[in-house]
């Protein structure tokens, strides 16, 4: 079932399309469009919050439980692992497995297993422990992944002409999730101890379930013809998916070692540690909605608001620490400012990334429908999730080796490296671009004067 937008058949995705009829898009949402953003809104505020919760005091609670710092961090790194896994078989059976069932499914087996993280601290310490955080982490992520994906594709499907703006949007969502996660986990912890925060989160995730079963249209879609491989083939896909990468281990990063850097450094309690990571959930979810809308007015920026968006993340890794190298002291304000800069810039680098590989797959012969829609959703999810396990499991280990401040610093290199290489492919870009144009105006001279020539004959 088509939504209303594509009535008209189809148009260029990603916010290619004329700007009057992205007003006319904004302006006149239908019954079904409203329905598909309040559940896409639920998942992405849900699982954030979820996901995020964990970042001020399980650490330490693991820590306890006999985990050392970069098995802390496995046990962060396996959810990104098997998240990419999920992701390609989510995406190539999308169309098979139909998007509600898989958004819906996903949802309920998210929360149902939030509750039982809950129940952890009931665990034997040691193996016994470890081997259930990893069960359930692994299975929270397989879930996460099948909801995700197929709000995505479902979101693309709606919203043709402003998938950006839509994406953009939506990441308030993410990331009031993130701004309310650690909080919000860390009152609740300090307050009631370790279970409440995860029942109490499970539960609100459980019972948004059977508001989605009704509300969420149903799409179908034939079976596409082109693969992942022949997507992550593309030149200009694979080094987006390299952006998209460097992304996530960045925020991948900071989620095992951030909390426990601001405790020795800084010697807050936990539920101030909640408040720091706010400062990197408040930008990224205020700034996303305005790059996507921009990202969509003028789609010509996309490619220069990425590079900028890395460059700018790559130094605020050097200052996140600060680099021993800057000789600059470590000061809490400082911190919390470089995280606001973060989450900008991090806004600004990876909103344009999804209608980037859209636009580069229709270009390279993919057809427009729920097929490529789920392909490029799950590459995305496929894509951020192996930053978001090098991200944390590195950052354990680094962490634990030699400190948070150079640690920090050699996660910038990763931003740098990927904006350096996609500024350059850009520029190579419009340098054959503009080859190829002079060419054919030479070409198209030429046949003028020849034709003039034969007519004077």
């Amino acid at each position: 079932m088509d939504s209303p937008g594509d009535s008209e058949g189809p148009r260029p995705p990603g916010g290619d399309g004329p700007p009057g009829g992205a007003v006319e898009t904004s302006r006149r949402l239908s019954r079904e469009q409203i329905f598909v953003l309040i559940s896409a809104a639920s998942i992405n505020l849900g699982s954030m919050m979820c996901y995020s919760i964990l970042g001020p005091f399980f650490p330490k609670e693991a820590e306890k439980k006999g985990a050392s710092n970069t098995v802390i961090g496995m046990i962060f790194g396996c959810y990104a692992l098997f998240d990419f896994l999920a992701s390609l078989v989510f995406g190539k059976y999308l169309v098979q497995i139909g998007a509600k069932f898989m958004f819906v499914a996903g949802m309920f087996v998210s929360g149902a297993v939030t509750v039982l993280f809950g129940l952890l601290d009931q665990v034997p310490e040691g193996a016994v422990f470890i081997a259930m955080c990893f069960l359930l982490r692994i299975t929270d992520a397989i879930s996460f992944e099948a909801a995700i994906t197929a709000s995505s594709s479902i979101l693309a499907k709606a919203f043709p002409n402003n998938v950006a703006t839509v994406l953009g949007s939506l990441e308030t969502f993410s990331g009031l999730g993130l701004v309310l996660g650690p909080p919000l986990g860390g009152f609740l912890y300090q307050s009631f101890g370790y279970e409440v925060p995860f029942i109490f989160l499970g539960c609100i995730v459980l019972l948004m379930v059977p508001l989605n079963m009704y509300i969420l249209p149903n799409y179908e879609s034939d079976k596409g013809k082109h693969s992942f491989w022949k997507l992550i083939t593309l030149p200009k896909v694979a080094f987006l998916s390299f952006v998209i990468t460097s992304f996530s281990s960045c925020f991948g990063f900071l989620e095992p070692t951030l909390s426990l850097f601001v405790l020795e450094k800084f010697n807050l309690p936990a539920g101030y540690v909640g408040l720091v990571f706010l400062g990197l959930a408040l930008s990224y979810a205020i700034s996303s909605p305005l790059v996507g809308l921009l990202s969509d007015k003028m789609p010509h920026l996309r490619k220069w608001l990425l590079v900028f968006g890395n460059l700018t993340l790559a130094g605020c890794y050097m200052l996140l620490g600060p680099a021993p190298f800057l000789h600059i002291k470590s000061q809490l304000w400082l911190l919390v400012l470089i995280l606001v800069i973060n989450g900008i810039s991090a806004g600004i680098g990876l909103i344009p990334t999804f209608p980037e590989i859209l636009s580069c797959a229709h270009e390279n012969g993919f057809e427009e429908g729920l097929s490529t829609l789920g392909l490029v959703s799950g590459l995305f999810g496929a894509m951020w999730s192996v930053g978001a396990f090098v991200g944390p499991t590195l950052g354990g280990f680094l962490y634990e080796k030699i400190g948070f401040e150079w640690a920090a610093a050699l996660q910038g290199l990763w931003a740098l490296t990927s904006g350096l290489v996609m500024g350059l492919f850009y520029l190579l870009e419009h340098s054959r671009r503009r080859r190829r144009s002079e060419l054919q105006n030479i070409l198209g001279t030429e046949e003028e004067r020849t034709a003039l020539l034969s007519d004077e004959r």
